[in-house]
């Protein structure tokens, strides 16, 4: 390329854009960075930031209803869905000053405000001026996806980009989507006094898990109230005094209706990649994303993309990661390419269900010689300690034991999913968790527990009666 203004251009300040500026500049790189909103993207203002904190608060509501089982009286909170959305408020503004323009400006990045699109596969014009970089990395987002239901686009309803705007009470909130959004937000707003309703056309709620653990936390919804409608579609949605109306179709194809307060749509999520003059760019698209190789190079070779609008993993660490491949390929020149198998995500239900790797039902599809064990929180002395039994740990290897995937469905899940994803990357063994020492007593020990049930399946009658007298032992 010839003389350029910038090293690089981003475009998009969200996680992943935001990680490659300050990388970026902190690598020496001379650094613009373009956001048509405010800086912080989804997961400060409306994603992982409020919706773990408005859990938290549900979490702390329900601890009082459940006080008795701690031997303490249990107490009836008294809940203002306006006092805790001001709660959420205030710590996002709290972390965003982390994402502020000025934090930035002072790293040396350059920072502008406004909407901006590619007239050129080398130029990015954005309030009438022209920009040219070395690379360019698209890290614009996604947005909730909104489907063509009926009579949606005139009623009102929610989504978790206004979810956390309520100040008034909501007496019945109706979830469209039983995917983690539609989970988390449905057991929040139950637990703060809401009725909630979850319709999901799928045969079980967290459709991407194996079926056991699911159930873990369709479960402990269903004992809390939350109304899971499965297998259940809406076909059409009014306004009607008072609220909404959903005409609703079961997995037999019966009809009823269903009426609430508000209504929440979580019907997944679609990357932003309109307006950007893409095409004048060189850029193509692939199942609605921008298609990328592992170098996350776009079909213009100058132009990356990362986070949402380029991978099927909308998961803000995914981005972070993405980001350095993005400045390892740009600043090093070398050749880094992105995780594509090794990926843990968490649903912050409660109980909590964390993944990485293969799960059993992906091993059966993908037709791979496998063994599953499983170990079940009640039998881990912490989990009975603390009151949380509920769940169990997943693995599922190869026939030498090899990790391919592990899963939990239970208390501080997203924590002890760590242990499994660093044994995967590795290239450990199940027989490599029974070996290392886990302290007692911890919710950890069942990464070990788990793994021992693959040892305890080795030692069959004959393999002990073969034990027995090599070494001379006399048991039974």
């Amino acid at each position: 390329m010839s003389k350029t203004d910038y090293d690089i251009c981003v475009i998009g300040g969200g996680a992943g854009g935001l990680v490659v500026a300050a990388g970026g500049a902190a690598l020496g790189a001379k650094v613009i960075l373009v956001e048509k909103n405010a800086l912080g993207g989804d997961c400060l203002r409306y994603g992982c930031v409020p919706s773990k904190t408005l859990l938290h608060s549900a979490r702390i509501a329900q601890l009082q209803r459940d006080a008795a089982r701690f031997g303490i009286p249990a107490t009836q909170p008294d809940i203002s869905i306006a006092k805790v959305m001001d709660r959420v408020q205030a710590v996002i503004d709290t972390i965003a000053v982390h994402d502020s323009p000025e934090r930035f400006r002072g790293l040396g990045v350059e920072v502008v405000f406004g909407a901006g699109c590619f007239i050129s596969p080398t130029r990015f014009e954005v309030e009438g001026r022209a920009i040219t970089a070395r690379a360019f990395v698209v890290a614009t987002g996604s947005r909730p996806a909104i489907p063509p239901l009926p009579g949606l686009d005139s009623t009102p309803y929610l989504t978790n980009e206004t979810l956390f705007s309520l100040q008034e009470e909501v007496a019945h909130l109706i979830v469209m989507g039983g995917g983690p959004i539609g989970l988390e937000m449905a057991q929040a707003f139950r637990r703060l006094g809401c009725e909630v309703s979850v319709l999901e056309r799928n045969g079980q709620v967290l459709p991407r898990e194996d079926a056991d653990l699911a159930e873990v936390v369709a479960a402990r919804l269903g004992r809390e109230g939350v109304r899971l409608q499965l297998g259940s579609t809406i076909s059409h949605v009014s306004s009607v005094p008072g609220g909404i109306q959903a005409d609703c179709k079961d997995r037999d194809n019966r009809e009823h209706t269903l009426r609430g307060s508000h209504l929440l749509v979580a019907a997944g999520r679609t990357a932003n990649v309109e307006g950007l003059g893409l095409e004048q760019a060189g850029v193509e698209l692939e199942q609605g994303r921008i298609k990328t190789d592992r170098r996350l190079r776009s079909t213009n070779r100058h132009i990356y993309a990362c986070g949402d609008v380029a991978s099927p993993f909308q998961f803000t660490h995914m981005a972070e990661h993405q980001a350095g491949i993005i400045l390892r390929n740009v600043i090093f020149r070398l050749p880094a390419r992105v995780e594509q198998k090794v990926i843990p995500w968490c649903t912050f239900t409660d109980p909590e269900l964390a993944r990485v790797g293969l799960s059993e039902r992906e091993a059966r599809e993908k037709k791979l010689a496998h063994r599953v064990y499983t170990f079940p929180f009640q039998d881990i002395d912490r989990a009975q300690a603390e009151g949380e039994t509920e769940g169990l740990a997943k693995i599922v290897t190869d026939r030498k034991g090899r990790l391919l995937g592990a899963a939990l469905a239970g208390p501080h899940a997203g924590e002890l999913i760590h242990e499994y994803t660093l044994a995967i990357a590795k290239g450990m063994k199940a027989s490599d968790l029974s070996s290392v020492i886990h302290i007692y007593p911890t919710l950890a020990q069942i990464n070990r527990r788990v793994a021992d049930q693959r040892m305890k399946e080795g030692l069959t009658p004959a393999r002990k009666k073969w034990l027995q007298r090599l070494f001379g032992l006399r048991g039974s």
